[in-house]
Formats: structure tokens, sequence, C-alpha cells
């Protein structure tokens, strides 16, 4: 599912969060959604927003500034949902991320990426997978099943099997 960094480029989608700038392995997005009613799910974490409806499925939903430790935002025209597909023992879970911004797709090559910063004891970073420089700023590239541990992409998909109604109204974003 996902492009080895050896394999010379990767094709990464671009996204903000509180002015930074992360990336993810294209091939781990399922598609990109316009912001839309979420469905909240009593006793969850704070970053755990609930489900969105996305072709009749419910898909759980986390907002990645809250799971960074970033202050919460105001949603506006550009927010996003992005929808990952994460490996999960045989099979994959679909898990819904909501992002300030989608930028672009970009082709990066491989040995323009480094790995990621050391942060010393005590700071988790395992799930940047790289850092590489694009025009003037770094880019982040997230390691998608990282991001979500196992427990956590357990309990998100026992967030999307909750019955009863789920956001209403999810739109694909060419």
């Amino acid at each position: 599912m996902s492009t080895s960094l050896s394999e010379g480029v990767m094709r990464l989608l671009t996204l903000t969060l509180d002015n930074v700038y992360f990336a993810l392995d294209i091939h781990s997005v399922r598609e990109i959604l316009d912001m839309t009613d979420i469905t909240s799910i009593p006793h969850t974490p704070e970053y755990m927003r609930g489900v969105v409806n996305v072709r009749g499925s419910a898909v759980p939903v986390v907002d990645l500034r809250l799971k960074f430790g970033l202050p919460a935002a105001e949603r506006t025209l550009n927010t996003r949902i992005v929808i990952l597909e994460i490996p999960r023992g045989e099979g994959v879970a679909a898990i819904g991320a909501i992002a300030d911004s989608v930028r672009e797709v970009l082709e990066v090559e491989t040995a323009r990426i480094d790995p990621p910063p050391r942060m010393g004891t005590g700071i988790r970073a395992d799930f940047i997978r790289g850092i590489c420089r694009q025009d003037e700023r770094f880019l982040l590239i997230l390691d998608a099943a990282k991001v979500f541990t196992t427990d956590e992409v357990l309990s998100l998909d026992e967030l999307g099997a909750q019955p009863g109604p789920a956001g209403a109204g999810a739109s694909a974003h060419p």
C-alpha cells in the first residue's frame, strides 16, 4: 500500500495544520471530502470527532490538530476531511483526518527526503516518516499507519460500526 523510500520518487498529498505543512503518501489516501457534519460519539477522546457518512458507511474522523497537540481552529472553506486507508491485520480501516487545508500532490525524489530529526527522549516522533524542503519551508512526511496506533485504529473501527445516523451530505472533493 505505501511507496518505499527506495523507489526513487514518492507521490505526496500535502496539507496544512496551523501553518505547518505535512504530507501523506498518496497511496494511503482514498479520497478528500469537503467539511461536512460529523456525528459525535460520547466518551471518546477529544481528538476523535465522531463519524461521517461516506457513501453509506460510517467512517470515524480524527481532528489532526488536536491529535498533534495543536490548538483547535475554526473551520473554514478550506477545511477538508482526508479519508485514509490504514493497514489493520489482513485488511484496511478507513479513517477521516481533518486538515486545515489540502494543497497539492507533489512528486518528491526520495534522495531529497531526510530521516526525521531526533527529538530527544520522551518525545514521540515515530509517526514522522521523513522531512524535506519544499520551496522555502519544511514538509513533514507522515507515516499514516503510525499516526494512529493499533489500539486507536481498532477503537476507531468500532466507532464506525456504531448504529445510528452518521452526518449526511459528505461530498467528494476532486
